[in-house]
């Protein structure tokens, strides 16, 4: 696999850093509110087709997997796992937050009293650990067949390191983060099967349909950065 570092400037190479710190702070940002809201499901009738039960936690999580392979393509595999990593600080720091706001009283004109707030935000601690174990597992998943598969077709045939990868690593994600909340008592098991299924279809729907912003975004570095093929931008840290 080719790496760019030398023939590009100063400039160029600090352009790269502001690009990945704004990507990385989409990617915290969508991580952490799927964790905060995934308690509200909804139901969607996909054309008649199919009808999706799934929770709106999913609706920002897949954009986290549109931009670690984004990641993967331009910066390499080392940088896609920082920026995982780094997500699951964010997360579990945003649990510390909640758990601090969750013990402080809340006075008698408080628009959100104590039992509201618990009951929204009670399960987030169940939520941000099932959601990290299945997090941790598939995005690293993910990660790992994306750059194997980036490997074996040296570089070329962008689509199928994207679709593979996240096929594999969403169904992973979706069967650990149910087990884990039917193991906790936070869903009931008869609802297993229906939101696996649903959650995995809506998963792989939505990785297909993400494949055109893939090609524009690894078009727009690639012609901005003057990469070729298969080749990525050697950051140093």
């Amino acid at each position: 696999m080719n790496q760019a570092t030398s023939r590009h400037s100063l400039k160029d190479l600090q352009t790269a850093y502001r690009i990945y710190f704004t990507l990385g702070a989409l990617f915290i940002c969508a991580l952490v509110v799927s964790n905060l809201i995934f308690q509200k499901f909804f139901s969607w009738d996909f054309f008649g087709i199919y009808t999706f039960e799934i929770s709106v936690g999913l609706l920002p999580y897949p954009i986290t997997f549109l931009i670690t392979d984004l990641i993967s393509e331009i910066y390499g595999k080392k940088k896609a796992n920082q920026m995982v990593t780094t997500g699951i600080f964010a997360s579990f720091f945003s649990l510390l937050i909640i758990y601090v706001s969750n013990a402080a009283t809340a006075t008698s004109w408080s628009p959100v009293n104590d039992a509201l707030f618990s009951e929204v935000f009670g399960a987030t601690a169940i939520a941000v650990f099932a959601s990290m174990t299945a997090y941790l597992l598939a995005q690293y998943v993910d990660i790992h067949l994306y750059h194997f598969w980036k490997k074996l077709t040296n570089g070329k045939h962008l689509w199928l390191r994207n679709n593979f990868s996240t096929f594999l690593s969403q169904f992973i994600d979706t069967a650990a983060v149910l087990l884990l909340l039917c193991s906790f008592g936070e869903i009931e098991w008869n609802r297993f099967s229906g939101l696996l299924v649903g959650g995995f279809l809506f998963k792989v729907l939505i990785a297909a349909l993400d494949t055109p912003f893939l090609y524009l975004g690894v078009y727009i570095f690639r012609k901005k950065f003057n990469l070729a093929e298969g080749e990525e931008l050697q950051l140093d840290v």
